[in-house]
């Protein structure tokens, strides 16, 4: 397999605070990787370097072979990402806002496209409602459905599931795993250790910048390590 996700020595300082720092990692196709750490550990701020929205103190990134730095509107074409934040604009309703994306991302079939997620992820009755007024599982559900309508190959997801019910969270599990299936690749940060047990191929810790660890989820349930234990021991070490 071929690294589609290439970060070297990648560090942001906020004034005094190091972010993230000089952490380097490479991410193969077809691996659901979900980046794990406590709130402010540098999650956030890493898919935002990785995906050209910010830019790094020092170090860089590659994805699907192009340079972060050099071509940030390029890597945004290529890949999905879901924000932290679901803020899609408020003064257009759910369908004219994918609406919208497509016409960005100069898709066709925009329509079916639309259709495809409005069924799937069960918000039909959500489509002529202004975004300011959907609820905030339906708009992550929006910010699900504009991530993956271009059909990419690399996916940027900042807490997947925190918003969901439990419905959705299964049919967005199952999507996901397709997905993987299909040879697509999956970069995912979470605090949430359960959905990561169940659904990621391998795993990252980073605290206060740090990487602490990284490598497949396999190797813990080798040695029937739950992640939790394995998790909150490797965070109080090092704390």
């Amino acid at each position: 397999m071929k690294n589609v996700i290439e970060v070297n020595n990648l560090t942001k300082n906020f004034g005094d605070l190091k972010a993230v720092n000089n952490v380097s990692l490479s991410i193969e196709e077809g691996e659901l990787f979900g980046l794990l750490g406590p709130n402010g550990s540098g999650k956030t701020t890493m898919i935002k370097m990785m995906t050209g929205q910010i830019k790094p103190t020092e170090g860089g990134a590659r994805i699907l072979g192009v340079d972060v730095l050099k071509d940030p509107t390029r890597v945004r074409e290529l890949v999905g990402i879901i924000p932290e934040q679901e803020n899609p604009p408020s003064f257009l309703t759910s369908e004219e806002y994918l609406h919208f994306v497509g016409k960005i991302r100069k898709l066709d079939n925009i329509e079916s496209r639309c259709d495809k997620w409005f069924r799937l992820l069960d918000f039909e009755n959500q489509r002529k409602v202004l975004c300011k007024d959907l609820s905030r599982g339906t708009r992550q559900k929006l910010m699900f459905s504009q991530a993956f309508i271009h059909d990419p190959r690399i996916a940027f997801i900042d807490e997947p599931l925190i918003n969901l019910d439990p419905i959705i969270q299964r049919t967005v599990k199952d999507y996901l795993e397709d997905f993987i299936g299909d040879g697509g690749t999956i970069f995912f940060s979470t605090h949430v250790l359960e959905i990561a047990e169940e659904i990621c191929t391998r795993i990252g810790v980073i605290d206060k910048g740090r990487l602490l660890h990284d490598g497949p989820i396999q190797e813990l349930k080798d040695t029937k390590q739950h992640l939790e234990d394995f998790f909150l021991k490797l965070i109080k070490e090092e704390g």
